[in-house]
């Protein structure tokens, strides 16, 4: 089985890894996940005026590994194989579409991330994914 694990950081994502954790060891079959973490590097517009690209994208870099290392952790210590994607883009958009180009056979997310008051109005990003994804998607709280 295929799945892949979408992380920002949260505590809800971190639930999705152990849950993940826990799902990989009851399979019978032999089961890979893959970590995605995506940042949107809308709101960094203004500054990549003042700094060099480079520099954003090793900040983000940073950032993702950060985020990406608790459920690392957690993968590991269950001896569950693993790998790990860092993209930048529209978060829902980079998400389908590795689910689409590795073919996929679960998503697990969590339901509550980074996102703020603007996901309030637009809708998260767990409510896209799961209303657009051919795969689908568990969401853990």
């Amino acid at each position: 089985m295929k799945i892949l694990l979408p992380i920002d950081g949260s505590k809800s994502s971190l639930n999705a890894a152990k849950y993940v954790a826990k799902l990989a060891k009851n399979s019978r079959s032999p089961t890979t996940v893959t970590l995605i973490s995506v940042h949107d590097d809308v709101g960094l517009g203004h500054v990549k005026q003042f700094v060099a690209k480079s520099v954003v994208d090793d900040y983000l870099r940073e950032v993702s590994e950060k985020e990406l290392k608790a459920a690392q952790k957690v993968l590991d210590v269950a001896h569950i194989k693993h790998s790990m994607v860092i993209k930048r883009g529209h978060i829902a958009q980079e998400i389908i579409a590795l689910a689409n180009k590795d073919r996929v056979d679960l998503i697990v997310m969590g339901t509550k991330g980074r996102g703020g008051f603007l996901d309030m109005l637009m809708g998260s990003v767990a409510q896209r994914i799961s209303s657009t994804a051919k795969q689908p998607v568990t969401l853990i709280k």
